[in-house]
């Protein structure tokens, strides 16, 4: 079973002092690009700037020292602005913190009872659906900065927000556009020249540059957010009715259950790309940790970044000393540098963050899904992207979960066949003899009826084996199931075999069982169904019901 020890506590068994000098380096280039998304996030979530900062320096911290990664970095992710908006839109800031503070207990929670396994239960086409429906959702709430648009607050929801776009289109700031679009040709240019240094900041810094020399009047974060505390996070617990829990029980359940399965997906990338494994309960709970303080601290919802997790691991990050690293100098930056952060134009921290939704979306492994996935699966992706964009994820993820699990019980259900074998006078064939499991070669007694069930036996397959006739134009005395190839069953199954039971025992005909599984006859053993048919009616072999049809054939 997997250890409950943060990965923190085993790596340092046998740290030196050259992992420490490439962790700080890591730390330290992954702080740089983690100041500009921790604001833009912040912003784009509907808070203060400095609120972003504050998550990723108190989460980010929390999550590498208790977290079960060796390079998780945690903090503010686009994953959570659409959500995050939404909750403040309907239950302000104090709402935003009570359900942040609720989803980390959920995920504590969910970590103790080792539910990180379950996480790969989530199909891809779902969390390929609500990504890209997030990304959507981002680069619509940007729209009004990235154009510098005269309106007012923007809406939460997708088509509110495209309707008072279109209305407010002739109010489209030039300046700001033109920020904008230069910002966001750095972002896309900016790569090919190096990765060193981060494309963000090198946009940040043109765009103010160019901003203080033109004299353009566009907004900025001073402008519209006053002055930028510098400040340390102040503790803060906001008081909270019954009534209100209850109201954010929802939001505390959608913000767990993306934070968890964020984080998990960012340590399975990261596993991949240092050969390491990580620790899934134990991330979950680390995970809650961080969130419950960063909402306790004035953060919002954290989870595993897997942009800034792949940074730390190619700039030569191995242990979780480079996030606590990376938080220590977002610390730094905040006590001392946090007051120019007021020059940034908001024109340009929305081009980051479409820039962001843009690297998120996986718009290429959507295409390549609807291009070659069945249509079930089709029907989940579309489905759950849609219900994304113009509902919510909890929405998106609830109606696709259940829509998965419709759609894979209906093929499982046409995997399972049931399939009769035919009387056979004699054999004498050598192949007989060399394959005896071979059902051509099986000879059955004219008294007997044989059937063979394959594949799991379930509710949505139980019109099938329920039609196990019982009629011959032959006179039958006995009716073996063969049941090797059934791997498990329910009761909604053996309320089935039960009736096929009752129509032999008016008939007359005696019922044989076959090499029936552990997981199958533990099921009839549960509901005294052994003890009904008798438990030397119960064979171990094909070979040996036969036989004992041949016994019974004068019956």
């Amino acid at each position: 079973m997997e250890k409950l020890k943060p990965k923190l506590f085993s790596v340092m068994e046998s740290y030196n002092g050259q992992q420490f000098i490439k962790d700080v380096t890591a730390g330290i280039i992954v702080a740089i690009i983690a100041l500009p998304l921790s604001i833009a996030l912040a912003i784009a979530s509907g808070v203060s700037p400095e609120r972003g900062l504050y998550t990723a320096i108190i989460a980010g911290f929390l999550v590498s020292f208790f977290g079960g990664s060796r390079v998780q970095i945690g903090g503010p992710t686009a994953a959570f602005v659409v959500i995050v908006y939404g909750i403040i839109q309907t239950h302000g800031f104090d709402g935003l913190v009570i359900a942040t503070i609720m989803a980390g207990i959920i995920l504590i929670a969910m970590g103790f009872l080792r539910f990180g396994s379950l996480i790969k239960f989530i199909p891809y086409t779902i969390t390929t659906g609500f990504t890209g429906g997030i990304a959507v959702g981002i680069v619509a709430g940007q729209i009004k900065e990235f154009l510098g648009l005269d309106m007012g607050a923007v809406p939460s929801g997708f088509i509110e927000k495209i309707k008072i776009y279109s209305e407010s289109l002739h109010t489209i700031d030039l300046s700001a556009l033109l920020i904008g679009a230069i910002s966001l040709g750095i972002l896309i240019f900016w790569p090919k020249i190096t990765d060193k240094i981060p494309g963000s900041l090198i946009a940040i810094i043109v765009s103010v540059l160019l901003v203080k020399s033109l004299n353009l009047q566009i907004d900025t974060i001073g402008s519209v957010y006053g002055e930028i505390s510098a400040s340390l996070p102040s503790f803060h617990i906001p008081e909270a009715d019954f009534k209100t829990i209850l109201q954010l029980i929802q939001p505390a359940f959608t913000i767990a259950i993306l934070a968890g399965i964020e984080s998990l997906l960012s340590c399975v990338v990261s596993d991949g790309m240092i050969g390491g494994k990580h620790r899934s309960n134990m991330e979950l709970i680390g995970q809650g940790i961080g969130n419950v303080f960063s909402g306790l601290f004035g953060g919002i919802p954290a989870t595993g970044a897997i942009a800034r997790t792949a940074a730390n691991v190619k700039n030569g990050g191995r242990t979780p000393i480079a996030g606590i690293i990376h938080a220590i100098t977002l610390l730094l930056i905040l006590l001392v540098l946090m007051p120019l952060a007021a020059l940034i134009p908001l024109s340009v921290l929305a081009a980051v963050l479409m820039m962001v939704a843009y690297n998120m979306s996986g718009w290429r492994q959507f295409v390549e899904l609807l291009k070659t996935s069945p249509k079930s699966d089709i029907i989940v992706l579309v489905a759950t992207f849609l219900l994304t964009v113009f509902f919510d994820l909890v929405i998106a993820i609830e109606v696709g979960v259940v829509l998965s699990s419709f759609l894979f019980m209906k093929r499982m259900s046409e995997v399972t066949e049931v399939n009769g074998w035919k009387y056979v006078e004699d054999l004498t064939d050598e192949d007989y003899i060399n394959d005896i499991e071979n059902i051509k070669y099986k000879k059955v007694p004219q008294n007997a009826m044989v059937y063979e069930i394959s594949g799991p036996m379930f509710f949505a397959a139980a019109h099938k084996f329920i039609d196990i006739t019982v009629e011959g134009k032959v006179k039958k005395n006995v009716l073996i199931i063969r049941m090797r190839s059934v791997p498990s069953m329910d009761v909604t199954a053996l309320r089935s075999i039960q009736k096929i039971h009752k129509t032999c025992k008016k008939q007359g005909i005696t019922l044989l069982f076959a090499h029936v599984q552990n997981q199958p006859m533990s099921v009839m053993k549960k509901a005294g169904f052994d003890q009904l048919i008798g438990l030397n009616n119960f064979l171990p072999h094909t070979d040996d019901a036969l036989a004992r049809a041949e016994q019974l054939k004068c019956s």
